[in-house]
């Protein structure tokens, strides 16, 4: 047997009940759950207000047939710098840490967003006005390179073994609802300005509020502390002094795995979380408030099931989960979308239903797996530049994709097939993850690379069954 690696602090084998945390634990988790959430609730507002507004934006910065086509393009455009926000900024938290790097992002992603508020129109400075926008949009995308990756860093890093899966629904969390409030504030203004309201200036109003909702976030990240599998790996000298080149010499299989996944994740995320509204109202013919208000509906609903889903995935493992999901969009996509297309409404919702089911089986355990695919040392940098260059490549691109596809061809069912694409890719991904539900993931190993040694120490693991009692049973001798 080799030598167990989670040497100075091994959890016990039931894990920790928080019930029983001290009252001080447990504030410490609620701050590390807040200070997490809000800052990737406000990455999605964000998102979710440029893709809302995509119609008033196109109209102020690029007049024409092609300013929708444009103002996407410049979103995609912005996730080019999210891969090099991953290799300086997921490196920078494996060497000084994650709460520092946090700090940093949550002030470079909120100054940018909001100056879009008050940014020039074509009209008023020409062609220096799109500029300004991606300027814009770069630094908000070099900011996300870091968010995402040291938001669900933290969040795994903090939270007990046990309940990983049902803390990290929480980071998910906050994606859905900065991206239902940002479906809210806009439907609302739509529907007390109208079109020509949003058109005259209200379109920036959304803009705004990520101010004060990034100071608020920027607030709880400054009491945070950092969690305790890095301050271990720093105290016993395990972090890495060259992360990158660690990373890139050890873990490449990991990368590879990670980007495979993230390819269905982003796709899906993207689908149903930005592009939807788009499609609802350009291609299905949905006025503009009903699309919003369908999708605000369906927001809800993933808000309302994903923290039972993260935990289920603590009892169960998130592989068969992640399995379920990942083939039902490669079976299923194409009926939903034959669904959508159907004059009845309530077919319409059930297939929009379909796809944010599978979407939210995904997103409910995705900050509980990625980050646990990494040892401690080089989990930031494995992370931020696995996930940023697939979602660069795949994410950002996904509204441009299809809206560029569908007006050139009138092929409306193009990203259904584009999801049964990713699904299998996807697929591909998670066959190759280890299982880590209830794994401790500090140490300078994979967690779940020694489910083993684990076992045989007597801990009972989610989806392992060669324990030193079954091997007795079995007749096979476990003396190593």
């Amino acid at each position: 047997m080799s030598e167990f690696s989670h040497d100075e602090k091994i959890p016990t084998p039931d894990g920790i009940d928080m019930s029983k945390m001290p009252p001080e634990d447990k504030r410490t988790l609620k701050r590390a759950i807040g200070g997490s959430a809000l800052g990737n609730a406000v990455e999605w507002f964000d998102y979710g207000v440029y893709s809302y507004v995509s119609v008033y934006i196109a109209n102020a910065f690029f007049p024409g047939e092609w300013g929708i086509a444009l103002t996407f393009a410049f979103l995609a455009l912005s996730f080019v710098f999210r891969p090099l926000g991953g290799f300086v900024l997921g490196p920078l938290g494996d060497k000084i840490g994650r709460q520092h790097v946090m700090v940093l992002t949550i002030i470079m992603m909120t100054i940018p967003t909001t100056l879009i508020g008050v940014l020039p129109t074509y009209a008023t400075l020409g062609a220096f006005a799109p500029i300004l926008l991606l300027l814009c949009r770069m630094v908000q995308g070099f900011s996300t390179g870091g968010e995402y990756g040291g938001a669900a860093v933290y969040m795994a890093e903090s939270a007990p073994d046990k309940r990983r899966g049902f803390c990290g629904s929480f980071l998910e969390l906050g994606t859905v609802a900065g991206t239902a409030s940002a479906a809210l504030v806009c439907t609302i203004l739509l529907v007390l300005v109208g079109s020509d309201g949003m058109d005259a200036g209200w379109w920036r109003l959304p803009f705004l509020l990520t101010l004060p909702l990034g100071a608020i976030a920027l607030w709880l990240r400054l009491k945070l502390d950092e969690p305790e599998a890095f301050s271990e790996a720093t105290s016993r000298q395990k972090t890495a002094k060259k992360p990158f080149r660690e990373l890139f010499r050890g873990y490449s299989k990991q990368i590879a795995m990670l980007m495979a996944f993230v390819v269905l994740l982003n796709i899906g995320q993207y689908m149903v979380l930005t592009y939807m509204p788009t499609y609802l109202a350009e291609t299905l013919g949905h006025s503009e408030i009903e699309s919003n208000f369908m999708l605000i509906g369906l927001l809800a609903a993933m808000m309302i099931v994903i923290t039972p889903l993260g935990r289920l995935t603590d009892s169960i493992g998130r592989k068969p989960v992640l399995y379920t999901s990942a083939i039902g969009f490669i079976l299923l996509s194409v009926p939903a979308f034959m669904l959508m297309h159907a004059e009845a409404a309530g077919w319409q919702i059930l297939g929009l239903g379909i796809i944010a089911l599978l979407q939210v089986m995904l997103q409910s355990c995705v900050s509980a797996t990625l980050p646990a695919i990494f040892p401690t040392q080089v989990r930031f940098s494995g992370f931020a530049i696995g996930y940023n260059i697939s979602t660069a490549i795949f994410g950002g691109t996904t509204a441009a994709v299809n809206t560029f596809v569908i007006k050139q061809t009138g092929f409306d069912l193009f990203p259904a097939f584009y999801l049964v694409a990713a699904g299998i890719i996807g697929l591909i991904g998670i066959h190759f993850f280890n299982e880590t539900a209830g794994r401790p993931i500090n140490g300078d190993t994979p967690p779940g690379s020694e489910d083993e040694e684990l076992a045989e120490m007597g801990y009972e693991l989610i989806g392992f069954n060669d324990s030193p009692e079954e091997d007795a049973a079995a007749g096979k001798d476990t003396a190593s």
